[in-house]
């Protein structure tokens, strides 16, 4: 077997609606067939100052399912090359949410950053959500670890 995979079965979650608000946005795509993530667009030019944090556009609203949220997540090769990070992240879009979608980019570098129409920011994941119900408790079930905070587990 040459180690390519072959009528590979591709599983969808879900759709999400896009609504396009800008003429320059761009629809998120996938980078492989195995990517986890989309990849998400600027829609318009911004610049960045160093230690500058600013929204970038992406130039549509998302229609996401009820019991869904999108995570908006850093792109690592953009960071590391570049000094930009989101700000947030990771950043949540709520299903109830329909109003333009932005990224808030923050520039750690020393030199001002341009961000161009059209350039990768960022990824984005669907996600399940699970909604739960709090409760106050007089004591919580113990267990082995208990309450050994930061560094209990090892090293």
């Amino acid at each position: 077997m040459s180690g390519k995979l072959v009528n590979r079965k591709l599983n969808y979650m879900g759709a999400i609606q896009l609504k396009r608000l800008r003429e320059s946005a761009v629809e998120p795509t996938y980078g492989s067939d195995e990517a986890a993530a989309f990849d998400l667009y600027a829609a318009e030019d911004i610049s960045l100052r160093p230690n500058e944090t600013k929204v970038v556009p992406l130039g549509y609203a998302m229609g996401i399912e009820s019991g869904y949220e999108v995570v908006i997540r850093p792109r690592s090769g953009l960071a590391l090359k570049t000094g930009l990070r989101i700000a947030n992240a990771p950043g949540t879009i709520d299903s109830d949410y329909t109003g333009e979608i932005g990224v808030i980019m923050h520039n750690t570098s020393d030199e001002k950053k341009l961000i161009k129409s059209g350039d990768r920011i960022a990824q984005g994941v669907l996600q399940r959500v699970n909604r739960v119900h709090f409760v106050f408790v007089a004591q919580l079930t113990p267990t082995e670890r208990g309450d050994g905070g930061y560094g209990s587990t090892g090293t």
